[in-house]
C-alpha cells in the first residue's frame, strides 16, 4: 500500500486508461477522485468498481478545459479529502484530420483537451503541493511524443502531445525545489476491448516487439511508480509504455 493516506486525482478517470489508473492507485492505498465531463453513467460504473476494491473515492463532474473548471474541480477534491498529493492528467481528445482539411475548431479542441487541461490542473494543484513540499504530477502523452513524432492525419494531436512533454520537463525544473516531481507516461494505442494482462499474454501481436498487445494495467503500473514515494528522485522523465513499438 505504497500510497496509503495519499489523495490522488485522475482526470478522465471513468473509462479506459483513466479508470485503470484510478483503480491501480486505489489498490496502492490512495484515496481517489475521478473526473468526468458529461458521461454520468460511466462515472457511476467506475465509482462502483473503485468501491468494490475498497477505495475511499468520489466522482466529480468538471470541465477542466477552462481554468475555472479546473480550480472548481481541485476545490471539490480538497473539500472532500482535506488535501491533494497526486495529479494524473489523463484527459486528451483524439481526432483524425489533415492540417489542410481539418477545421481550426478541431485544433482548438485538441489543444484545449490535451495541453491546456494539463496547464490548468497543474496550476491549480501547485499551491496545495508546495504547502506540504510534496507532490506528484503525472501527465499522459503518446508514444514517441518526446521525439516530436510526426504522422499523417494527426498533426494536431501529435503537436499537443509533444507540447505536453516540453511543458512537463520545464515544470519539473521549476518545481523540483518544492518537492514536486513531474513525469510523463506515453502509452501506445490500447485495444478498446480492455484486455486484462493475463488475456494479453495469451495473444501474439507482431506490431509490438515484446510480442503482445498493451493493456491498461501496463500503463497504470508506470503511473503508479511515478506516484510513489520510491520515485522521489525521478523527475522530468518520459516513459514509453509501448512494448518496444516505435523504438
Amino acid at each position: 500500500m505504497t500510497l496509503r493516506n495519499r489523495v490522488a486525482l485522475v482526470t478522465g478517470g471513468t473509462r479506459g486508461v483513466g479508470r485503470g489508473i484510478a483503480l491501480k492507485l486505489a489498490q496502492d492505498g490512495a484515496r481517489v477522485a475521478i473526473g468526468y465531463r458529461s458521461n454520468k453513467s460511466a462515472a457511476q460504473n467506475a465509482l462502483r468498481q473503485l468501491q468494490l476494491a475498497g477505495a475511499d473515492c468520489v466522482a466529480i463532474e468538471a470541465d477542466i478545459t477552462s481554468p475555472t473548471g479546473a480550480e472548481q474541480f481541485l476545490r471539490t477534491v480538497t473539500d472532500r479529502f482535506g488535501h491533494l498529493d497526486v495529479v494524473v492528467n489523463n484527459v486528451g481528445d483524439f481526432r483524425w484530420g489533415t492540417l489542410a482539411e481539418g477545421s481550426l475548431d478541431d485544433w482548438k479542441d485538441i489543444f484545449s483537451s490535451n495541453l491546456m487541461s494539463v496547464v490548468y490542473m497543474s496550476r491549480a494543484a501547485l499551491p496545495h503541493m508546495r504547502k506540504v513540499r510534496w507532490g506528484r504530477i503525472i501527465n499522459l502523452g503518446a508514444v514517441g511524443a518526446e521525439r516530436a513524432f510526426g504522422q499523417a492525419k494527426i498533426s494536431a494531436y501529435a503537436s499537443a502531445k509533444a507540447a505536453v512533454v516540453a511543458l512537463s520537463r520545464s515544470l519539473a525544473l521549476e518545481e523540483a525545489k518544492n518537492g514536486i516531481t513531474v513525469n510523463v507516461v506515453n502509452p501506445s494505442s490500447i485495444d478498446e476491448k480492455d484486455l486484462s494482462l493475463d488475456e494479453a499474454r495469451r495473444i501474439r501481436d507482431a506490431r509490438f516487439p515484446i510480442g503482445r498487445p498493451p493493456t491498461v494495467e501496463d500503463v497504470a503500473a508506470a503511473v503508479s511508480f511515478f506516484a510513489s514515494e520510491e520515485a522521489e528522485y525521478v523527475t522530468g522523465q518520459v516513459v514509453n509504455v509501448s512494448g518496444g513499438w516505435m523504438l
